[in-house]
């Protein structure tokens, strides 16, 4: 027996001993793991643990650059930045975001649901550490009420932003463009579009229609960057605790965008802007240099831009959109339209040149002409008699140009227009332009499958049927021929200060007239118009304007200033014979003719300035050229000094 319990006692104090020596083992192996996990994370990846640990600690923020201001071409400015003050929510900081927006809605005058949904469709959609603006533009009190409820709500901060701002309002607004958070959808198709030179990211603010799209890297500078010591609720401390923990990080400051001098004059844009509201038209409006510079660019009625640097509320947006007269729409390079009689002086260039006409030469222009069965018909009942060139463009004879057109034929007369600049894009930089078109027997071949027929050489010939062109284009083929052929590009930047950002260069020369072309000076060229050809033209369109018959008669001036252009009205539908002398003003909006005047002011008897104006559905160019009238007055009063007394020609 007692053997037995001697067994039993050797056998507890082994299995005691072994257990013993395996709970050694395993606790020296839990250390072993413990200072080989220790080892790897301190010694081995020490320095990458601890930048994670700093980055917990410390909060980086974009340093926005201020974007480059807009002058025009006297140094006034355009487009400017003003500071302001936004209520923004962190909702990963946020303890109780029902009290939070109870507490902040009121102060702010805005819903507290609003302010709930917000922050909840934010960190749904863009995480908990995005920040969410809650409103923008803060007063001085509302600012005040901010800084004083975030002591009880750790996620609620007051930001301070640049306020992109547009002191002329809408008078601008369509060369100018507008600035807008980008989008979650044009983040990766700006990147790809810009190769990377800038990594645009939420809450970028990037440039949205006219210059401020097209040069946006320019103007948009270089992000610098801050950092400061936060607690685990996000709130800023001091640097007192940056240097305790023996951190030093610099910050990289903002660059600034580059400034844009425009080649516009505020003084006419406004004058031609406020043209169209005295007149109360609809339409564009295009004023330059004969060498492309352009002076004013209209198009009414227009929109606000600042309405896009606040947040745009949903009822000014359908009150644009739902406008018939389309507000947001560039109608001097967006919109294309019919000619009309602006397009009988290219027509008489290309005939003269083809010596389907001779410049003395008359011929009988009834009140209408018979081509096959149908009959055409000219602007009068009474028709003109016979007449010679220079007559038939200052009383505008439908009849004259259609036996021109038929001669001539479409090629012949769309060598000449596209020449001019017609039926192409100029080349402006701002976005949206439309090419216009120029009908040739091969497009109508291609295009439809069909041979060209006579009569639509004379729909042509009066800018009718398949031509259209855009406001800007006329005014820059009409500048060609008070140059005898000097076709310039259009420009609308004179200078960039400075000229290289964000790795996104311009050049001086890229801003300084271009000739694209000179069609009296190229013999060889199939575009080729002799410069006797552009004087009987131009002694033409002077008569429109100061001829006993002329179309234009409103738009005269003594000497030694003078105005030389065209009229045109434009069908804007086909018309059967017995509704074509219906008057207009009867008729439909959406059936009223567009009126037109082009035309170019001279001081001196050079030329100095080109004004194009479009009227939308105005029944008659008489809508026109009053508008381009007082343009013509502001100019010639601002740079030749001229003097409005009682004796001055009038109508």
């Amino acid at each position: 027996m007692g053997k037995l319990f001697f067994s039993q006692q050797n056998s507890d104090q082994f299995t005691f001993d072994l257990n013993f020596k395996a709970a050694k083992i395993f606790i020296v192996f839990f250390f072993l793991i413990l200072v080989s996990r220790l080892w790897f994370l301190q010694i081995i990846h020490g320095e990458e643990f601890r930048e994670f640990s700093n980055q917990n600690l410390l909060k980086s923020s974009d340093v926005y650059a201020p974007r480059g201001r807009i002058y025009d071409r006297d140094g006034k400015v355009l487009v400017e930045n003003l500071p302001a003050y936004k209520a923004i929510i962190t909702p990963q900081y946020t303890e109780d975001l029902d009290k939070l927006a109870a507490d902040l809605a009121p102060a702010l005058g805005i819903d507290v649901e609003d302010v709930i949904r917000k922050v909840k469709r934010s960190r749904r959609q863009n995480g908990p550490f995005f920040p969410v603006d809650i409103k923008r533009h803060l007063s001085r009190d509302e600012l005040f009420k901010v800084e004083l409820i975030k002591l009880d709500h750790p996620g609620l901060a007051a930001e301070e932003f640049i306020l992109r701002h547009y002191p002329y309002a809408g008078e601008v607004a369509h060369t100018l463009g507008y600035v807008r958070e980008i989008s979650k959808k044009e983040i990766p198709r700006l990147n790809k579009q810009y190769d990377n030179k800038v990594k645009f990211k939420q809450k970028d603010i990037v440039g949205k229609k006219g210059l401020e799209e097209a040069f946006d890297l320019s103007l948009r500078g270089r992000k610098g960057q801050s950092f400061v010591i936060v607690d685990a609720k996000g709130q800023k401390r001091t640097q007192r605790i940056m240097n305790a923990i023996g951190e030093v990080l610099k910050n990289t400051p903002s660059q600034p965008g580059s400034d844009i001098y425009t080649t516009l004059d505020i003084e006419l844009q406004q004058k031609a802007s406020e043209a169209f509201e005295k007149y109360d038209r609809v339409g564009s409006l295009v004023a330059m240099t004969p060498e492309g510079e352009i002076l004013a660019w209209v198009s009414h009625p227009s929109f606000d831009p600042n309405e896009f640097s606040k947040r745009l509320s949903p009822e000014v947006w359908r009150k644009w959109v739902n406008n018939s007269d389309r507000p947001l729409r560039n109608k001097a390079i967006q919109d294309h339209y019919a000619p009309g009689s602006t397009f009988k002086p290219i027509v008489a260039l290309a005939g003269l040149q083809a010596g389907a006409i001779k410049a003395n030469q008359h011929v009988y222009a009834p009140s209408s002409f018979k081509l096959g069965r149908r009959v055409w018909h000219d602007h009068t009942q009474t028709g003109q008699g016979y007449i010679e060139v220079r007559e038939a463009l200052e009383r505008s004879s439908n009849v004259f140009f259609y036996k021109l057109g038929l001669e001539l034929g479409p090629d012949k007369m769309a060598t000449v227009a596209t020449a001019l600049g017609l039926g192409a894009t100029t080349g402006i930089p701002i976005r949206g332009e439309v090419k216009g078109h120029v009908p040739t027997r091969a497009w109508k071949e291609k295009r439809w499958g069909e041979p060209w027929q006579d009569g639509e050489s004379l729909n042509t010939a009066i800018g009718q049927g398949h031509v259209l062109v855009t406001t800007l284009q006329l005014a820059q083929a009409y500048s060609a021929i008070a140059m005898d052929g000097a076709v310039y590009k259009p420009k609308i930047i004179k200078k960039m200060e400075p000229a290289k950002i964000s790795n996104w260069e311009f050049k001086e020369k890229e801003f300084e007239p271009t000739m694209v072309r000179h069609l009296s000076a190229d013999t060889e060229a199939d575009y080729f118009v002799d410069k006797k050809h552009f004087k009987v033209v131009k002694q033409g369109l002077d008569r429109v304007v100061n001829g006993r018959q002329g179309t234009a008669r409103r738009a005269r001036f003594k000497k030694p200033f003078s105005v030389a252009g065209k009229t045109g009205t434009a069908q804007v539908r086909r018309f059967s014979a017995d509704q074509i002398y219906k008057p207009c003003p009867k008729r439909a909006k959406k059936e009223k003719h567009n009126g037109w005047f082009v035309g170019y002011g001279s001081f001196e008897d050079k030329p100095r300035i080109t004004v194009a104006v479009l009227t939308e559905h105005s029944c008659t160019s008489a809508a026109a050229v009053p508008i381009a009238k007082e343009v013509f007055e502001a100019f010639f009063k601002k740079y030749h000094n001229l003097r409005v007394d009682d004796d001055k020609p009038k109508s």
